[in-house]
């Protein structure tokens, strides 16, 4: 293996492993290496087992695995990984060194919960995950050895845990990887220490923070979008700090459904344009609704026979946009990872005394701006292009 750059998460997870308890809990804020950290010890553990191992891995969905813990697993293995070792319809890896396998899935497959036993099990982002399906998993793992992690955005069945005698505790920030982190990703967490309460506790402390304040906070998860009698796409640009977020929204009755198409950084203006063609975003027809605040953008995307327009922008116009959006029962498809994420972390922000105010948070508003622009252009003109679109009620 390639000499490894490690952090005080991974030797926490080893410390536990050989230790008598079965439960350990990574807790922390953004960027202290909990799945990085895992998934590393994870892989240790599995080449040098005594005889073969079925370590588990389950996070929420499959997009979700693919964004973060799957990923991670093919970094770490760097030139190791045998792609001839990877079964990509089970997501499987078996390591030639000991015959021990790491097997990914998702909590959203109720068959896998009732799977065969497993030694290890590692559970991403289980603030995420019912404690039902928990108990399900753990209850099936030899031994009991199961690791779970979160970010402290609020209480949950995790807390019930702690102080258990078969429960290890670790928390985390920031500053346990800050030897192996960009100085541009330290500069941006310290950046908001003193813009927001709630999100330094959380996310630079990694301490719970407060479960009121969400902005959006209720919505539901589907396999796919129903169809609207016309799709509308937000657009949200974005570059070297910020993503630019295209979402395509349909509603159907009083239900919005909303599916992340594009969130990624240092897009240019010719590479959204062609990556909308790629997508299926019809040039002429699908109207896209974009940041007025880009109007050169705009331009130069319409310029490629996209049907843009602007958002309407105003006096209370943000607030206005959030509560058309908050009338109707909000879906995000299983495959927007990013904007699940946003939906789960946007609120507003707490002034020094810790009272929230009515001032949204200027982080997490990405892919919320990108469904906000045509949801709110849609009520405010009550059509899309030439057809009516029903407006709920």
């Amino acid at each position: 293996m390639t000499q490894w750059k490690t952090t005080t998460v991974y030797k926490a997870v080893l410390e536990w492993y050989y230790s008598d308890k079965d439960l350990l809990v990574l807790e922390g804020g953004t960027s202290s290496s909990k799945t990085y950290s895992a998934i590393m010890a994870l892989i240790l553990l599995s080449i040098t087992d005594p005889s073969p191992t079925l370590t588990d891995v389950v996070a929420e969905s499959i997009p979700h695995l693919k964004g973060g813990a799957i990923t991670d697993f093919e970094c770490i293995m760097g030139d190791n990984y045998d792609r001839v070792r990877w079964n990509a319809t089970d997501r499987i890896y078996t390591f030639p060194e000991t015959g021990s396998k790491i097997h990914f899935f998702s909590a959203d497959d109720p068959s896998k919960m009732r799977g065969p036993r497993r030694d290890r099990l590692y559970i991403n982002e289980a603030n995420n995950i019912a404690h039902e399906s928990f108990k399900q998993l753990k209850v099936r793992t030899r031994e009991g050895k199961t690791l779970i992690d979160h970010n402290p955005v609020g209480e949950y069945w995790a807390h019930e845990y702690q102080g258990y005698d078969s429960t290890m505790w670790h928390h985390s920030t920031y500053l346990d990887a800050i030897h192996v982190l960009p100085a541009a990703v330290v500069k941006e967490i310290e950046s908001r220490k003193d813009k927001d309460p709630n999100w330094w506790r959380v996310y630079g402390l990694g301490l719970v923070g407060k479960s009121e304040g969400l902005i959006h906070p209720s919505f539901a998860v589907v396999d796919v979008q129903p169809q609207g009698k016309r799709t509308v796409y937000g657009l949200d640009f974005g570059y070297t700090n910020d993503p630019t977020a295209l979402v395509r929204n349909d509603i159907v009755g009083d239900n919005l459904y909303s599916d992340e198409i594009i969130y990624e950084r240092g897009l240019t203006n010719q590479q959204i344009a062609e990556r909308m063609i790629e997508l299926g975003v019809r040039r002429g027809y699908d109207m896209v609704i974009a940041d007025s605040a880009e109007p050169k953008s705009i331009q130069e995307i319409a310029e490629y026979g996209f049907n843009i327009l602007p958002a309407r922008k105003g006096r209370d116009s943000l607030a206005n946009g959030i509560q058309v959006v908050n009338q109707y029962r909000q879906h995000w498809t299983k495959r927007s990872v990013n904007c699940i994420k946003e939906q789960r972390n946007y609120r507003y922000i707490e002034n020094k005394d810790g009272q929230l105010t009515n001032k949204p948070m200027d982080i997490y508003n990405h892919g919320m701006d990108a469904r906000r622009y045509p949801v709110q252009y849609i009520t405010s003109v009550g059509h899309v292009g030439g057809g009516r679109v029903p407006l709920g009620g």
